[in-house]
């Protein structure tokens, strides 16, 4: 019988108690004006709170003008280099960047030559997982959701690390460069054990190759003969560059300097970071506008009638398609209103792959996507700020053209991501913050003790 089956009694009490949690925890909408909380953690108009300082990453998208606050285009820079000169540089020079982003992100400027090299084979050796890992975490617990294999691999990579709750700086370095470069075979590994205790697949279990980059070892491990192109790895690549990082603000870097001020162990903060990116809200995104675009090509007639796909949008925004949400995936963001810098940047490259894998049609309906669905949901709705394609717009077009399978796109995303936890951590270590912990207002009215027999 399976440990979580309930019978029917049990269900009973569940839904009675649930109805009474539900009631307990809900709290009158107008209290939060009442008070000034600010929701999220965000002002009226969208502007984030601020609640520390950083100097890893910065994302920006508006100006100040006479008090005003004026949209522009948007920008986001690592260590205050703007990512789309980081992204010209090493594709300028053909190689792949994310080795090189890590290494900018972690230690706050770019490697020479002889650094890179080195950083990248101390990277190489920290591939390796311990010995039977994989076997004995990972195939022999399949998860369905490789987020909680990840999740679940972090922490009991803290049972092999003989110094897991020591938070000196090197210590601590250490243990992040460990993650970083285990975190593909974690999730890789997680894919292949859900693929076939789950899936009933053939099960492949590729190691990492030392002389290969992270974006290209992802795909060697995912795929059965290994073999993939340059422009595949280059764009997976690109993907991990421009997902490393996105300013102190978004929700698991959050979390991880939230943790972290705990003065808890690594394996812990990564571990709820990589809880806080499996949520829809953050992290699983790109894998909505995958599944709408699906839905939007079987109920459009003709791809390029621009007029039937502002009435395919138009009843997406009236909760009369696709997952009756009343959200167009991939639109809007934020922080970015007039262009997410991210999704420019991957647009020239997602194109070349499009040619290149015969999807150019497809790539056509993303495209008139993100023209018109501005347009129509200016129309539709009273808006606060313009909206533009997100990262998540084209990320998902891009892992599908890779045929990247859905259960790995966030994950994806984890393994780019932990470079920007590992800075996060160290930053908010060497600045020997005080444990964070905001303020709320209770709004219960007092009450009295009433004994047992005098209750109704």
């Amino acid at each position: 019988m399976n440990y979580f089956n309930v019978n029917q009694n049990e269900e009973n009490e569940l839904s009675k108690l649930s109805r009474l949690a539900e009631k307990s925890g809900y709290i009158k909408p107008e209290l939060y004006g009442k008070y000034e909380v600010k929701r999220g953690l965000r002002d009226l108009d969208g502007k984030g709170v601020l609640v520390g300082l950083t100097e890893i990453g910065e994302v920006h998208s508006y100006i100040m003008d006479e008090g005003e606050k004026v949209s522009v285009p948007g920008r986001l820079i690592y260590r205050g280099i703007d990512i789309r000169d980081l992204v010209k540089g090493f594709i300028g020079d053909n190689r792949y960047g994310f080795e090189e982003t890590a290494y900018l992100l972690l230690f706050g400027n770019l490697p020479d030559r002889n650094a890179q090299k080195d950083f990248e084979d101390l990277l190489a050796i920290y591939q390796r997982l311990p010995e039977d890992f994989a076997r004995d975490v990972i195939l022999k617990a399949p998860s369905k959701d490789i987020m909680n294999t990840l999740a679940r691999s972090v922490l009991a990579l803290y049972s092999f690390d003989d110094n897991p709750d020591d938070t000196s700086m090197q210590n601590v370095l250490k243990q992040c460069l460990r993650l970083i470069a285990c975190f593909p075979s974690l999730a890789v590994y997680g894919y292949q054990a859900l693929s076939h205790y789950h899936g009933n697949q053939s099960l492949y279990i590729h190691s990492p190759r030392a002389d290969l980059s992270i974006a290209e070892n992802i795909l060697a491990m995912l795929r059965p003969d290994s073999s993939y192109t340059k422009l595949e790895a280059t764009l997976l690549d690109l993907a991990l560059v421009l997902h490393a990082e996105h300013g102190g603000g978004n929700n698991s870097s959050f979390v991880t300097h939230v943790v972290t001020s705990t003065g808890t162990d690594t394996y812990s903060a990564i571990a709820a970071a990589i809880g806080a990116l499996k949520g829809p809200r953050h992290g699983g995104a790109n894998i909505k506008v995958v599944q709408m675009f699906e839905d939007m090509k079987a109920k459009l007639k003709d791809w390029e009638n621009e007029e039937e796909i502002e009435q395919y949008l138009k009843q997406i925004l009236s909760k009369d398609a696709f997952d009756r949400a009343g959200l167009i995936y991939g639109i809007g963001h934020a922080v970015y209103s007039i262009s997410d810098p991210r999704a420019v940047i991957f647009k020239d490259y997602v194109a070349k792959l499009a040619r290149e894998k015969g999807l150019e049609e497809e790539f056509k309906l993303y495209d008139k996507v993100e023209t018109l669905a501005p347009q129509v949901i200016a129309k539709v709705n009273t808006m606060y700020k313009t909206v533009s394609a997100n990262v998540d717009f084209y990320s998902g077009f891009v892992y599908k053209m890779l045929n990247i399978p859905m259960e790995m796109f966030t994950p994806i995303f984890a393994i780019s991501r932990i470079v920007g936890w590992s800075a996060h951590r160290i930053e908010e270590i060497a600045n020997s913050g005080k444990i964070i912990r905001p303020a709320y207002k209770n709004v219960a009215p007092r009450r009295k003790y009433i004994k047992m027999d005098e209750r109704v």
